[in-house]
């Protein structure tokens, strides 16, 4: 595939920067105290990380890894909301861009048809009186049959949609997550969470969902509350999820 060119990544006020290999994006920006409304993009990533600590895996030179850092100005309670916000600019521009079925997963996978696109990664840090956020973003670009035996489950790349052009997908879905940035910033989660729902994967289905202590917790899938967990309707009456995973989804 094409290799990665910061001038081909256009997006105004923002620096760009291209390295062949690092850790993992998110980790490089997050040790750079001056990295505000910067993007960073790795033709390879030896350590990518997904949610709770989990190995991101991605091909070197064909698949997207990138990382934007920058400041967002709102209380720190709803931060966690951030990977939901992520996710629907995520999702707006790979809709934009062709691939019709995208949708979300909560809380940080981008779908098609069950098998997982992408995630998202986000991480913050109070900085300069208010909050720096690294958005780190995965994207699966070429198939790879071998990825789906090895994670055994299913798994999406764009070439299975679109042609794809690494450069004008970050660029694509960096310039949806600045904006929906700011709108997080004037309106908070509010902004995005009729779209979340919109884009829900997994709306009105039965789910298991693993939460953080290890536990698991069954029920239909009702959106989102207003602080972005997840909404269950379980036998017991409504849950609201806001640590975990969803391991299983069926129809109810």
């Amino acid at each position: 595939m094409e290799r990665l060119e910061a001038a081909r990544i256009d997006l105004p006020g923002v620096e760009v920067r291209i390295v062949e290999r690092c850790t993992s994006t998110n980790t490089t920006l997050l040790a750079d105290r001056g990295a505000t409304s910067v993007l960073l993009a790795a033709e390879a990533q030896s350590a990518g990380r997904g949610q709770r600590g989990r190995r991101w895996e991605s091909a070197a030179g064909a698949d997207v890894t990138f990382s934007l850092s920058c400041l967002v100005r709102r209380p720190a309670r709803e931060l966690a909301s951030l990977s939901l916000v992520a996710a629907v600019a995520a999702a707006r521009a790979l809709r934009a861009m062709g691939v019709a079925a995208a949708s979300v997963k909560w809380p940080n996978d981008l779908v098609v048809a069950g098998a997982k696109l992408g995630g998202i990664l986000v991480e913050t840090r109070a900085e300069g009186g208010g909050t720096r956020a690294v958005f780190g973003i995965g994207i699966n670009c070429l198939g790879q049959p071998e990825l789906a035996r090895r994670l055994r489950r299913p798994v999406a790349a764009l070439d299975q949609f679109v042609r794809p052009s690494r450069n004008l997908v970050i660029a694509s879905i960096a310039r949806s997550l600045l904006a929906a940035i700011a709108r997080f910033e004037a309106e908070g989660f509010a902004s995005a969470r009729a779209d979340w729902e919109a884009m829900d994967a997994h709306a009105g289905q039965r789910l298991r969902v693993r939460l953080a202590n290890g536990r698991s917790i069954s029920g239909i899938g009702g959106g989102l509350a207003a602080d972005g967990a997840l909404r269950l309707l379980t036998r017991k009456g409504e849950a609201a999820v806001r640590s975990g995973r969803i391991v299983s989804a069926r129809l109810a």
